[in-house]
């Protein structure tokens, strides 16, 4: 199951949205912002379907 998160962006400080893979209990990747096209570093965690635990932090380069 997918659900929509939103979130702030640590670079341009614009609010966007991700879709999230709740049927895994973690995730950690790097995606683009939508925006300012910046690397983003996402980890997050889901318990029973939902997100529990969310970060999205500037990839050190």
């Amino acid at each position: 199951m997918l659900e929509e998160y939103f979130f702030t962006c640590p670079f341009c400080w614009q609010e966007i949205s991700m879709l999230l893979d709740t049927t895994v209990s973690s995730q950690d990747y790097v995606e683009d912002c939508e925006i300012c096209c910046n690397p983003i570093a996402i980890r997050y965690s889901t318990e029973d379907g939902a997100v529990n635990e969310f970060l999205a932090e500037p990839l050190q380069q």
